[in-house]
C-alpha cells in the first residue's frame, strides 16, 4: 500500500473511477460500455466524468440488454479492443451469463490461441444496502467454477484501482465483483499515478498465531472487527482477504492455516455450494495433518436473498464471526 501522503484519499467507489480513467489515459483501446454509464456517470457514479472526457466513442451508453452488453464486448476483444462492461447490479448478470461462459471464458481455447478474449466485467454485488430483488445477490461462487475466467474481489480503495488495472491489462476474461455495501464507507490514500496489484494473490490484513480467517469483499471489515473484539479474550486471530477468487491464492490459505491449524471461513453467500466448501477442501488436501479443529464457515444462508427486515440478519456481521472463531477455537 502507498504511503503517499500527497495522494488523495478516494472511496472504493471514487477508486473504480479514477482506475478507469487512468487507464483509458493510458490505453486507447479500453472502451467502457453498459446501461446509463455516459452522461448519467452510472447507477452508483462509477463512470461518473468519464463521458465528458472521452466522449461517445468510448463511454458507450447501451440498450437494457445485458447479454448483448457482454456479446458485443467479446467481440470488441476478440478484435483488439479491452471493453469494460458494466452490469448493474449482479441480480442483472444471468441474461448474460451464456456469453460470459460459453464465449468470453472458451474464446481462447476454442481458436487454440488465435484470439484472446480481453475484457473486465464489472459488476457491483453484495446485499446490505436496502435494494429491491434482484440487487443483493453474492453468487460468485458461478464464476469461480467456470475454467477461462479470472474473478476478483477487492475490500479497499487502494486495491480496487491496482486490481482494476490488472484486470484491464490481462489478456483474458476478469468478473471484477466491487462490493457496493463499502462503496462509500470509508476513505483510503490512494495514489494518482497508475499501479497494479497482482490478481491471484491474498492480502494478510492481520497476523495472528490461533486462528486463521479468510474472507473477502464486504465481509473484511467485519471480520476485522470480530478479530479485533476477541483481542480481549485472548484470541489471536489471523485475517486473509483473499482479493482474488480465481485463481485462488492457495499457498496464502494453506501457509495459514499450517500456522494456527485452525480456520474459519466468511463470506454472505449462501452456505452451500458457496466459496468456503471449496477453501474447506483445499485445506484438507493439503494440510490435513496441521488441522486442530473441524473448519468453521460463517455465510449467507440457503434461502432467497431476504429484503428489508431480514437483511442484516442475513449478513454475516461481528457478532455472528466471532461465535464462529469461539467455537473454532474452544473445539
Amino acid at each position: 500500500m502507498s504511503t503517499d501522503n500527497t495522494a488523495p484519499e478516494r472511496t472504493l467507489v471514487e477508486a473504480v473511477s479514477d482506475g478507469l480513467h487512468t487507464e483509458m489515459e493510458q490505453d486507447d483501446s479500453v472502451v467502457v460500455l453498459g446501461e446509463d454509464v455516459g452522461a448519467n456517470g452510472g447507477v452508483f457514479r462509477a463512470t461518473d466524468g468519464l463521458y465528458d472526457r472521452f466522449g461517445r466513442d468510448r463511454i458507450v451508453d447501451t440498450p437494457l440488454a445485458e447479454s448483448g452488453i457482454i456479446g458485443t464486448a467479446v467481440g470488441l476483444a476478440a478484435n483488439g479492443m479491452r471493453p469494460v462492461p458494466e452490469i448493474q447490479f449482479m441480480g442483472f448478470v444471468y441474461p448474460a451469463f451464456d456469453q460470459i461462459v460459453n464465449h468470453a471464458a472458451r474464446l481462447r481455447t476454442r481458436s487454440r490461441g488465435q484470439y484472446t478474449c480481453p475484457l473486465t466485467v464489472r459488476v457491483p454485488f453484495g446485499g446490505g444496502i436496502r435494494a429491491p430483488e434482484h440487487h443483493s445477490e453474492s453468487k460468485e461462487a458461478f464464476f469461480v467454477h467456470e475454467a477461462g475466467l479470472k474473478v476478483v474481489v477487492p475490500s479497499t480503495p487502494y486495491d480496487t484501482k491496482g486490481l482494476l488495472a490488472s484486470a484491464i491489462r490481462d489478456p483474458d476474461p476478469v468478473i471484477f465483483l466491487e462490493p457496493k455495501l463499502i462503496y462509500r464507507s470509508f476513505r483510503e490514500t490512494v495514489p494518482e499515478e497508475p499501479y497494479t496489484v497482482p490478481l491471484g494473490e491474498a492480502a494478510v490484513r492481520r497476523e495472528g498465531e490461533d486462528v486463521s480467517v479468510f474472507t473477502w469483499g464486504a465481509m473484511t471489515r467485519p471480520t476485522m472487527e470480530a478479530a479485533e473484539n476477541l483481542d480481549a479474550e485472548g484470541i489471536d486471530c489471523e485475517v486473509i482477504d483473499l482479493r482474488t477468487l480465481s485463481p485462488i491464492d492457495r499457498d496464502a490459505i494453506v501457509d495459514s492455516f499450517r500456522k494456527t491449524g485452525r480456520a474459519v471461513v466468511v463470506h454472505e453467500a449462501p452456505k452451500t455450494g458457496g466459496l468456503a466448501g471449496e477453501i474447506t477442501a483445499l485445506i484438507q488436501e493439503e494440510a490435513l495433518l496441521y488441522q486442530e479443529a473441524p473448519v468453521t464457515r460463517v455465510t449467507g444462508f440457503d434461502v432467497p436473498y431476504p429484503l428489508y427486515a431480514l437483511e442484516d440478519y442475513y449478513l454475516p456481521e461481528a457478532a455472528r464471526i466471532e461465535d464462529g472463531i469461539r467455537e473454532t477455537v474452544e473445539f
